[in-house]
C-alpha cells in the first residue's frame, strides 16, 4: 500500500467545516468538527485514489503549493 502526502484546504462557517484537496480535482467533503473533517477528507482522498488507479488513470504530479490571503474592497 503506498502512503501519500497531499495538501488538504479546510475552510469553517456557520454551518461546519469543508475541506478540500486541490491536487485531485473534485475531492472534497464536509463535517460538524474539525477531527471530524480530518477523517472525511482522508476518506475522501482514499476513495479517490483508489477510483483512479481502477479506471487506469494515472495521478497527478503535485508541484509547489503556496497559500495566502489577500485582502479585497467590494
Amino acid at each position: 500500500m503506498n502512503k501519500f502526502t497531499l495538501p488538504v484546504i479546510i475552510e469553517k462557517d456557520e454551518d461546519g467545516y469543508f475541506a478540500s484537496c486541490p491536487s485531485l480535482q473534485g475531492c472534497y467533503t464536509q463535517g460538524d468538527t474539525y477531527e471530524e473533517i480530518l477523517e472525511n477528507i482522508k476518506d475522501a482522498i482514499s476513495l479517490h485514489i483508489e477510483d483512479r488507479l481502477l479506471s487506469g488513470e494515472g495521478l497527478p504530479k503535485i508541484g509547489q503549493i503556496s497559500l495566502t490571503s489577500v485582502e479585497v474592497t467590494a
